[in-house]
Protein backbone atom coordinates (compact mmCIF):
# COMPACT_ATOMS: atom_id res chain seq x y z
CA UNK A 1 0.00 0.00 0.00
CA UNK A 2 2.90 2.33 0.62
CA UNK A 3 5.14 1.59 -2.42
CA UNK A 4 0.99 2.67 -4.18
CA UNK A 5 0.91 5.73 -2.26
CA UNK A 6 4.45 6.81 -3.55
CA UNK A 7 3.98 6.18 -6.94
CA UNK A 8 0.58 8.10 -6.85
CA UNK A 9 2.95 10.81 -4.87
CA UNK A 10 5.63 10.40 -7.32
CA UNK A 11 3.08 10.80 -10.64
CA UNK A 12 0.77 13.67 -9.23
CA UNK A 13 4.44 15.49 -8.15
CA UNK A 14 5.65 14.91 -11.97
CA UNK A 15 2.02 15.98 -13.36
CA UNK A 16 2.80 19.27 -11.05
CA UNK A 17 5.45 19.69 -12.47
CA UNK A 18 4.94 19.51 -16.55
CA UNK A 19 2.10 21.95 -15.32
CA UNK A 20 4.14 24.43 -14.28
CA UNK A 21 6.53 24.24 -16.82
CA UNK A 22 4.34 24.62 -19.45
CA UNK A 23 3.10 27.48 -18.04
CA UNK A 24 6.48 29.29 -17.34
CA UNK A 25 7.19 28.48 -20.72
CA UNK A 26 3.77 30.08 -22.06
CA UNK A 27 3.99 33.30 -24.20
CA UNK A 28 1.36 35.90 -25.40
CA UNK A 29 1.30 35.61 -29.09
CA UNK A 30 1.99 39.47 -29.28
CA UNK A 31 5.55 40.88 -29.14
CA UNK A 32 6.74 42.30 -25.85
CA UNK A 33 8.03 45.61 -26.09
CA UNK A 34 9.59 46.36 -22.95
CA UNK A 35 12.27 49.22 -21.47
CA UNK A 36 15.49 47.21 -20.99
CA UNK A 37 15.12 47.85 -17.03
CA UNK A 38 14.39 45.27 -15.36
CA UNK A 39 15.02 42.05 -18.67
CA UNK A 40 17.43 43.22 -20.45
CA UNK A 41 20.96 44.85 -19.82
CA UNK A 42 23.23 45.04 -16.80
CA UNK A 43 23.90 48.80 -17.82
CA UNK A 44 20.73 49.06 -16.68
CA UNK A 45 17.36 50.24 -19.38
CA UNK A 46 16.04 52.20 -21.82
CA UNK A 47 17.89 55.64 -21.78
CA UNK A 48 20.95 53.91 -20.75
CA UNK A 49 23.98 52.88 -22.50
CA UNK A 50 23.83 49.44 -24.61
CA UNK A 51 26.69 46.95 -22.97
CA UNK A 52 29.74 47.13 -25.41
CA UNK A 53 30.60 43.81 -27.12
CA UNK A 54 32.56 43.01 -30.33
CA UNK A 55 31.50 39.76 -32.62
CA UNK A 56 33.07 38.38 -36.42
CA UNK A 57 30.92 37.64 -39.12
CA UNK A 58 31.75 34.64 -41.18
CA UNK A 59 34.51 36.00 -42.95
CA UNK A 60 36.16 37.34 -39.52
CA UNK A 61 35.23 41.16 -40.31
CA UNK A 62 34.50 42.34 -36.51
CA UNK A 63 31.81 44.69 -35.47
CA UNK A 64 32.17 46.48 -32.60
CA UNK A 65 28.62 48.40 -30.00
CA UNK A 66 29.25 50.48 -27.70
CA UNK A 67 28.92 53.99 -27.64
CA UNK A 68 28.26 56.77 -29.88
CA UNK A 69 27.68 55.98 -33.61
CA UNK A 70 27.67 57.59 -37.12
CA UNK A 71 24.18 55.73 -37.50
CA UNK A 72 21.31 54.18 -35.06
CA UNK A 73 21.36 50.57 -34.35
CA UNK A 74 19.24 47.09 -34.40
CA UNK A 75 20.84 44.09 -33.00
CA UNK A 76 18.95 41.59 -33.62
CA UNK A 77 19.12 38.09 -31.88
CA UNK A 78 18.09 34.87 -33.42
CA UNK A 79 18.26 31.48 -34.22
CA UNK A 80 18.15 29.27 -37.33
CA UNK A 81 15.19 26.95 -35.74
CA UNK A 82 13.42 30.03 -34.66
CA UNK A 83 10.35 29.99 -36.96
CA UNK A 84 9.42 33.76 -36.14
CA UNK A 85 13.15 34.66 -36.88
CA UNK A 86 12.68 33.10 -40.19
CA UNK A 87 9.31 34.81 -41.15
CA UNK A 88 11.41 38.40 -39.53
CA UNK A 89 14.55 38.13 -41.69
CA UNK A 90 12.85 38.88 -45.43
CA UNK A 91 11.04 41.91 -43.48
CA UNK A 92 14.47 43.04 -41.67
CA UNK A 93 16.60 42.26 -45.38
CA UNK A 94 13.87 44.80 -47.14
CA UNK A 95 14.14 47.55 -43.76
CA UNK A 96 18.02 47.03 -43.63
CA UNK A 97 17.98 48.56 -47.50
CA UNK A 98 14.97 50.67 -47.60
CA UNK A 99 17.23 52.73 -44.40
CA UNK A 100 20.90 51.87 -44.82
CA UNK A 101 21.46 55.42 -45.14
CA UNK A 102 20.28 55.88 -41.54
CA UNK A 103 20.34 52.31 -40.11
CA UNK A 104 22.65 49.60 -39.17
CA UNK A 105 21.21 46.17 -38.42
CA UNK A 106 23.25 43.31 -37.08
CA UNK A 107 21.98 40.21 -36.88
CA UNK A 108 23.64 37.66 -33.98
CA UNK A 109 22.93 34.41 -34.39
CA UNK A 110 23.08 32.79 -30.96
CA UNK A 111 25.56 30.21 -32.06
CA UNK A 112 25.48 28.53 -28.15
CA UNK A 113 21.69 27.31 -28.56
CA UNK A 114 22.27 26.94 -32.60
CA UNK A 115 24.04 24.68 -34.71
CA UNK A 116 26.94 26.74 -36.86
CA UNK A 117 26.24 24.83 -40.27
CA UNK A 118 22.32 25.70 -39.86
CA UNK A 119 22.89 29.14 -39.06
CA UNK A 120 25.44 29.51 -41.93
CA UNK A 121 22.19 27.92 -44.08
CA UNK A 122 19.80 30.41 -43.21
CA UNK A 123 22.47 33.39 -43.57
CA UNK A 124 22.68 32.14 -47.40
CA UNK A 125 18.91 30.97 -47.84
CA UNK A 126 17.75 34.16 -46.62
CA UNK A 127 20.45 36.71 -48.19
CA UNK A 128 21.11 38.34 -45.60
CA UNK A 129 21.71 42.52 -46.62
CA UNK A 130 23.06 42.96 -43.26
CA UNK A 131 25.97 41.94 -41.18
CA UNK A 132 24.96 38.18 -39.35
CA UNK A 133 27.64 37.86 -36.25
CA UNK A 134 28.10 34.83 -34.41
CA UNK A 135 27.88 34.44 -30.46
CA UNK A 136 29.78 31.76 -30.73
CA UNK A 137 29.50 31.30 -26.63
CA UNK A 138 26.14 33.31 -25.87
CA UNK A 139 28.03 35.74 -24.08
CA UNK A 140 26.54 38.71 -25.70
CA UNK A 141 22.97 37.45 -25.10
CA UNK A 142 24.03 36.87 -21.72
CA UNK A 143 25.35 40.28 -21.47
CA UNK A 144 22.06 41.26 -23.01
CA UNK A 145 20.07 39.39 -20.04
CA UNK A 146 18.20 37.65 -23.60
CA UNK A 147 15.55 35.53 -23.34
CA UNK A 148 13.67 34.78 -26.16
CA UNK A 149 14.34 34.64 -30.64
CA UNK A 150 13.85 36.98 -31.95
CA UNK A 151 15.19 39.71 -29.52
CA UNK A 152 15.54 43.44 -31.24
CA UNK A 153 17.51 45.84 -29.22
CA UNK A 154 17.03 49.63 -30.23
CA UNK A 155 20.06 51.73 -30.09
CA UNK A 156 20.34 55.46 -31.18
CA UNK A 157 23.56 57.25 -32.45
CA UNK A 158 24.69 58.20 -28.74
CA UNK A 159 24.69 54.04 -28.23
CA UNK A 160 21.44 54.48 -26.15
CA UNK A 161 19.26 51.51 -25.59
CA UNK A 162 15.77 52.90 -26.91
CA UNK A 163 13.92 50.01 -26.90
CA UNK A 164 14.06 46.43 -26.56
CA UNK A 165 11.11 44.27 -28.42
CA UNK A 166 10.85 40.58 -27.66
CA UNK A 167 9.56 38.52 -30.32
CA UNK A 168 8.66 39.66 -33.82
CA UNK A 169 7.03 42.42 -35.11
CA UNK A 170 5.15 42.67 -38.67
CA UNK A 171 7.14 45.02 -40.97
CA UNK A 172 5.08 47.39 -40.43
CA UNK A 173 5.23 47.90 -36.94
CA UNK A 174 9.14 47.68 -36.92
CA UNK A 175 9.20 50.16 -39.87
CA UNK A 176 7.48 52.78 -37.12
CA UNK A 177 9.95 51.92 -34.98
CA UNK A 178 12.58 52.47 -36.88
CA UNK A 179 11.01 55.92 -38.30
CA UNK A 180 10.83 56.86 -34.26
CA UNK A 181 14.63 55.83 -33.83
CA UNK A 182 16.13 57.28 -37.16
CA UNK A 183 13.73 60.38 -36.91
CA UNK A 184 13.70 59.16 -40.64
Amino acid sequence: MRAVKRLNFAVLALVALFVAAALGSWTKDEPESVPAAGRMSTAGGAGQAAPAFTLKDKNGHVYTVGGPREKALIVNFWASWCGPCQEEAPDLNALALKYKNVLDIYGVNVTSQDYKPNAERFIRKYMLAFPALFDEKGTVFDLYKGQVFPTNVLIDKNGVITEVVLGMLTAEELEKKIIALTGS
